[in-house]
Order: C-alpha cells, then structure tokens, then sequence
C-alpha cells in the first residue's frame, strides 16, 4: 500500500462512492431500460432519446466506474495500471454520448411545443433512431482521439463542444419557457369555445409538464458537469500538480460519474407513467406476503 501518496485517503474514499454509485447506476438504468420499453404513453421520439440516455448511464455504471476504481488501486497498490488512454477513450464515449442526447432531447422538447401539430410530422422516429445512432457514431469518433498521441487536441475539442452544448442546452430551454408562456397568455385571453379552449390547454399543459421534467435532467446534468469542466479549462490555463488540484480532480469525476445514478430518479420523480412502471415492476420481482 502507497500510503505515503499524500491523496492516499481521497483514493480510497473515492473507491468506495464509485463502487456505491456504479451499483446503483447499473441496477436503477436496467430498471428504468425496461420502464421506458414499456411505457406506451411517451411520444415514440422522447422515448428513444431517454432509452439511449438510459444505455450511456448503464455504460458508466458497468464500464467506466469499475475501470475508475481499478485505477484508483493501481495508486493504491502500484503492481498494474489501468493505461489511461483506455480509460479516457471508454469515459468519453459514454460522456458525449450523454451530453449529446441531453441536447437532444431539449431540442426535441422545444419542436414539440413550436411546431404543434407539424411535430409528429417532422420528427419522426425514423429521423430520431438516425439521430441517436449518429450520436453514438459521432461519440466514438471523438472519444478516439484520446487514443492518439495529441493529448492537447482531444483536451481542446472536449472543451469547444461541451462549451457549445452547455450554451445550446441553455439556450433552448430559455425558447422552451418563452414560447410556454406565450401559449398559454394566447389561449387565456382568446375568447373560444369552451372545449377547444379545454383541449388546447391540456396539450399546453402536458408539453409543459414534459419540458419541465427534461430540464430538471438537463440541470441535473449541468450541476455534476460544470465543476469539472471548469477544472480542466483552469488546468489548461494554469497546468498545475497540487494536492489540491489533483484532489479536486477526483472528486469532482466522481460527482460526474454520479449523474448516471440520478437520471434514473428524476424520471421517477417527474415522470408519473416511468414511474408507475417502476413501481409495478418491482412488485412483480418483490410481491409482499399476505
């Protein structure tokens, strides 16, 4: 044991959250896999933007945590390493993935309010499944490059795209709450039939409600993304070895890794019918005895 490393313990604490949360990302995304699959009520778009979500946060939960706490204990215990590189290359497939897909699904949330009845018109699920697969193509794509010998480039591109998502994410979900806001003015003070009027509300309602719950995604993702994105823009300006810096690295990666473990709650929480499913499910696999 390498108990003169000065991180010693934060390895070790660090090891033990990893482990935690890789469980319950992998226990909780298999549930959520199978709710999605078996919740007819969401739009078929949104469906298949949350399942490849799902998927990206599995991947953490069954890849890239375990190989982050094997390279933990080859600081612990330095007899074998993880290469980095390797560990860089699954992380970052799995992390645009997620990014991307958190886009995604803002962009899909915000037609569905702007273009009405033209949505299901244009986003079809032919042109989502396309979407998703070039999200993962494009993901593995990059993720590659920190195979390469150019360290620095890789580092430089994860910066501009997460920069731009972050601005995009933002930006959409300001179009999403303004154009929420003028639907409903419009409708209150349109004096119509009643039961168009009903109608047209409750479809305003729901689209709401479905925006509301992917934002609550969107800034959960943010929250566990922004710390450590900023660490590595402060790191590329000011390259620095500290204990701290080096301390602060991994802890704020495992805050990251722990956002594949908090999807799977808020859809619970904000998403009744994945929630009942869930809760179904596991009634089924745990029936109470009377």
């Amino acid at each position: 044991m390498n108990e003169a490393d000065p991180l010693h313990s934060s390895y070790i604490v660090n090891c033990m959250f990893n482990g935690l949360s890789a469980f319950t990302a992998i226990m909780s995304n298999v549930l959520t896999i199978h709710a999605i699959r078996k919740t007819s009520s969401l739009p078929t778009p949104l469906k298949t933007l949350l399942l490849s979500l799902a998927v990206s946060d599995l991947g953490v939960g069954l890849l890239v945590q375990p190989l982050q706490i094997a390279s933990l204990v080859s600081r612990l215990s330095p007899t074998y390493n993880i290469p980095p590189k390797v560990l860089n290359s699954i992380t970052f497939l799995l992390i645009y993935t997620s990014f991307f897909t958190v886009v995604a699904i803002s962009v899909d949330r915000f037609l569905a309010i702007h273009l009405h009845l033209r949505y299901q018109e244009l986003v079809t699920p032919e042109r989502v499944v396309a979407v998703v697969i070039s999200i993962w193509v494009l993901s593995s794509f990059l993720s590659s490059m920190w195979l390469w010998p150019l360290f620095d480039t890789a580092e430089r591109v994860y910066i501009i795209i997460y920069g731009l998502c972050f601005i995009c994410g933002a930006i959409v979900y300001c179009r999403i709450y303004l154009s929420v806001r003028r639907h409903t003015n419009q409708i209150e003070v349109l004096q119509v039939q009643q039961e168009l009027q009903n109608g047209e509300m409750t479809n305003v309602a729901r689209r709401r409600k479905s925006a509301v719950s992917t934002f609550y995604v969107y800034f959960v993702f943010l929250v566990c993304y922004l710390p450590m994105y900023c660490l590595v823009i402060v790191d590329m300006f000011s390259p620095s070895s500290s204990r701290f810096r080096r301390g602060s690295r991994l802890y704020l990666q495992t805050l990251m890794f722990l956002n594949s473990s908090l999807n799977p709650v808020i859809y619970c929480w904000k998403m009744r019918h994945i929630r009942h499913t869930i809760l179904e499910t596991l009634r089924n696999l745990f029936p109470s005895q009377t």
